[in-house]
């Protein structure tokens, strides 16, 4: 193997963490070249296998193949979104469809589709165990999801497709990101601080220093910052510019203009779909979702969005009164509602973020969320210091159950310009049993884009960053709690609408009584926070969520809608949008989450695209989920939470989603506790 290239020789840093202080972005493209070549080369052997195809020597190997290959892209995909540069992006843009060209010939290969599909059809696979068929069947489907029974004469075609793909997706997150990156209010006048609280100064003063600006204020579009600016500033000018870009991200005229490459992307997959035979690409993609058709999730997103829209209308009455009150002449604009809803919210329940915020120091929080994993499964974090890892804000845990080493934890939480935006969580490397080496832990990153404070002092977070955190940390702990044979199986490689159910869930314990009265301490007094602001927090857990519900669901119905579509001919994405939300009746001070040309979850790739409705399919899951414990009085019952380690957390895909889940419930979900958690329905 090749030495002189970090990324070819063994990867002998502590955990077998990637060789992060040597990698060099010019190391990446002769480094696929040889993962490549050895993925081929391992392919090879099982097709040129004189033995008649089995579940071994077929199946459980394409599960081992490819590990160079897979290693790397692992690494490759998680420094281009959390610590990218120039030069990595434009290696970004070389290798992208590469990458899919090589994952498409796999797929595509028709001698190894024969042997798998030999084994599928097989007597002896009828007598596989659970999860030797389910990984069987998962196989399977993807080679024909992926192309494997395209006819021939179109398969030339179809692989240019999945390389376009790859090349326009990649180009619109770099886009979001450069627009993002580039854009900054800062703050100068008096009048321009008003309303802040001295912890947002001291963010927009930190987000400056880490523009170059160690002197100014800078109000950034990272969610951590925006939010907080729409919600507390006072002024009104600055509110509606702040708000402006934030939603325009990716619509603007110029080399990051995202809106005809989603238009072109959108084309490509209704080729796609076309080639598969399926009338849509919403129609392609749902099948292998656990709502199976876009009615079935349309009906549930429904069934939220027409309540939220008559409770959003009803709450705009109180805003403008407050608006009235407030002395303000111009009606509630989009980029007033949150303004004036926080002003609704203090009046209401006396909550104000500037007193909560002490209480939820970052620290305390990890300590918390870890706290809760120990409670319900019985895991231990200790952090690891003196290790390189691809940025200074980086920590790393150690995750043992017992004396167990079972993963390794790696935290990253503050936003930088080198980082996308949003939360998310990733896997640097995946739990197996069935690697040449045999059994292999997962190496698992959580990735948030929380104010990084000034050197110094706390991070102290509002509530929302807190059930961020929390959610991030539920997908952490489905990497790492995994317990499975196979990598195609573990961890989150589960069903779209599946993967968010042990993230929402966790959220749950943030607000718990006793969880609050051990971790939410005031960060210079250590006194616990008090239990007249918990129950005035939990009072106002359900207050302004039609709006954050109308944000979510529009998002979601309107990426269902421009999905469903036969034909883009002559099709503008902003039109459309308009004329979306227009025939869904949205409130006209109201937002989309995320409107179409920054829409990162539909068009950077396709894991969400017709399926950002999963999060709510998700909810009706996790509200359903917590309230098993809530039956047994006690949020920690061993008995449900022993369940809920053994059919959700740690069985990655082993189990067919449905069945996991009622094995643990014990029953179907049901939506009402999704509907009541919102505050939709009466409780």
């Amino acid at each position: 193997m090749n030495t002189s290239n970090p990324l070819l020789a063994t990867w002998n840093d502590a955990y077998g963490l990637p060789p992060f202080a040597q990698t060099q972005p010019e190391h990446f493209a002769p480094a696929f070249d040889a993962a490549f070549t050895a993925h081929r080369t391992e392919l090879d052997a099982i097709i040129d296998n004189v033995e008649a195809p089995s579940f071994a020597n077929t199946i459980a190997a394409f599960d081992r193949a490819g590990w160079l290959f897979f290693r790397l892209n692992d690494l490759f995909g998680n420094l281009t979104a959390a610590e990218t540069s120039d030069a990595l992006q434009s290696v970004e843009r070389e290798l992208v469809p590469k990458i899919a060209s090589h994952r498409s010939s796999v797929y595509m290969n028709e001698r190894l589709f024969a042997r798998i599909d030999a084994v599928k059809q097989s007597p002896a696979a009828t007598t596989l165990s659970r999860e030797d068929s389910r990984l069987l069947n998962r196989i399977h489907l993807d080679f024909v999801r992926q192309g494997a029974k395209i006819a021939a004469t179109s398969r030339t075609r179809y692989a240019e497709i999945v390389s376009q793909l790859a090349t326009l997706t990649t180009q619109f997150a770099q886009n979001v990101l450069k627009d993002e990156s580039d854009w900054a209010l800062w703050l100068t006048a008096d009048a321009d601080f008003a309303g802040l609280s001295q912890s947002q100064k001291d963010s927009a003063r930190a987000a400056a220093a880490a523009r170059g600006k160690p002197d100014g204020y800078a109000i950034t579009l990272s969610r951590s910052s925006i939010v907080p600016f729409l919600t507390f500033s006072e002024s009104r000018d600055l509110r509606e510019h702040a708000l402006n870009a934030w939603t325009s991200r990716g619509a603007h005229s110029g080399a990051t203009d995202n809106r005809q490459l989603a238009v072109e992307i959108l084309k490509l997959r209704a080729e796609q779909a076309a080639l598969h035979g399926y009338k849509t690409f919403a129609d392609y993609a749902l099948v292998d979702r656990m709502a199976k058709t876009p009615a079935a999730a349309h009906e549930l997103l429904m069934k939220a969005w027409t309540p939220a829209v008559a409770k959003a209308n009803d709450d705009y009455v109180a805003l403008d009164a407050m608006r009235i009150a407030h002395g303000a002449t111009e009606p509630v604009a989009k980029w007033d509602w949150r303004f004036y809803a926080e002003k609704v919210r203090k009046a209401r329940f006396d909550l104000d973020d500037a007193e909560i915020k002490p209480y939820f120091e970052l620290n305390a929080m990890i300590r918390a969320m870890f706290g809760v994993a120990g409670k319900l499964f019985g895991v231990q974090f200790e952090e690891k210091t003196g290790i390189t890892l691809y940025h200074p804000d980086v920590r790393l845990f150690e995750v043992k159950r017992g004396d167990e080493l079972i993963g390794i934890f790696l935290s990253d939480n503050f936003a930088r310009p080198t980082k996308q935006g949003g939360a998310w969580m990733s896997g640097y490397r995946w739990q197996t049993r069935n690697a040449a080496t045999g059994k292999v832990i997962p190496i698992i990153g959580n990735h948030n884009n929380f104010s990084k404070p000034p050197e110094g002092q706390p991070a102290l977070l509002t509530f929302d960053d807190v059930r961020t955190l929390f959610h991030e940390f539920g997908h952490g702990l489905h990497g790492l709690l995994s317990n499975v044979s196979y990598e195609k199986l573990s961890g989150t490689n589960v069903l779209q609408d599946y993967v968010e159910l042990p993230s929402q869930l966790y959220e749950h314990w943030a607000l718990e009584p006793s969880v609050l009265a051990q971790y939410a301490r005031h960060y210079k007094t250590n006194e616990p926070i008090p239990q007249a602001l918990v129950e005035r927090i939990r009072a106002a857990s359900t207050f302004n969520k039609a709006f954050e519900t109308v944000q979510y669901t529009s998002s979601a119905l309107v990426d269902l809608a421009v999905h469903s579509r036969a034909t883009y001919e002559n099709f503008s994405l902003e039109a459309f949008e308009v004329d979306e939300l227009q025939r869904l009746g949205m409130p006209h001070a109201a937002t989309m989450m995320h409107r179409l040309p920054h829409f990162r979850h539909l068009f950077s790739g396709d894991s969400y695209a017709a399926g950002y409705y999963v999060y709510m399919w998700a909810e009706v899951l996790d509200a359903d989920a917590f309230n098993a414990f809530e039956e047994t009085g006690d949020p920690f019952d061993p008995a449900t939470a022993k369940r809920l380690y053994e059919f959700v957390y740690s069985a990655g895909d082993s189990i067919e989603p449905a069945d996991g889940y009622r094995a643990f419930r014990g029953r179907d979900a049901t939506v009402e506790p999704m509907l009541k958690k919102r505050g939709l329905i009466a409780a």
